[in-house]
């Protein structure tokens, strides 16, 4: 069986949606504001946003932090966990959550619960995507891309049995032996 990627998001769309929310982002000028990226899938995302968020003036500080619900599994547990914390003291800080994409909502509620009760004066979440119809927590992004449909994603930091991460778009894996339906 061989498999192809159908193109959903072009790199082009994708950079010029990109340099618009960067755009919103900066209009709200946050002040010390510290982006935490949320690995593994957002990590191209993250880096293009803090790059257009420089072009716009914007200074934040950088972390990284690493959550899981799935373990070795295909289906979340509904439990998250941290694998790799922040270093950096949140409080009285500005954070914006840097995701790749918002399904079921429970990392990103987990993640925006704890910067809270560290003492963050604000939690915004920025992601590519967001699917929607998904939603098992209550968790809303306040900078969306775009709007996912329900199909499964891979590229640009998205993956799929660790293939796909490195494509410069957003696609969806079809079976080209049945003509991709």
């Amino acid at each position: 069986m061989t498999q192809r990627i159908e193109v959903l998001f072009s790199e082009e769309v994708i950079a010029e949606t990109v340099r618009t929310l960067a755009h919103a982002i900066a209009a709200r000028q946050p002040k010390d504001l510290l982006v935490v990226a949320i690995l593994k899938g957002s990590f191209m995302f993250a880096a293009d946003l803090l790059r257009a968020l420089h072009r716009e003036g914007v200074v934040p500080g950088v972390e990284f932090m690493m959550l899981s619900s799935y373990g070795a599994a295909t289906v979340s547990s509904g439990t998250v966990r941290i694998i790799r914390d922040i270093d950096t003291d949140v409080s009285g800080r500005a954070v914006l959550l840097v995701d790749d994409i918002l399904e079921s909502g429970r990392t990103l509620a987990f993640a925006k619960r704890l910067m809270t009760e560290r003492g963050a004066r604000s939690v915004e979440i920025a992601v590519l995507l967001d699917k929607t119809g998904k939603r098992q927590a209550p968790c809303e992004a306040d900078h969306v891309g775009f709007v996912c449909p329900d199909k499964f994603v891979v590229g640009y930091g998205m993956d799929a049995a660790h293939q796909w991460r490195q494509l410069p778009f957003v696609g969806v894996v079809v079976d080209a032996a049945d003509g991709g339906r």
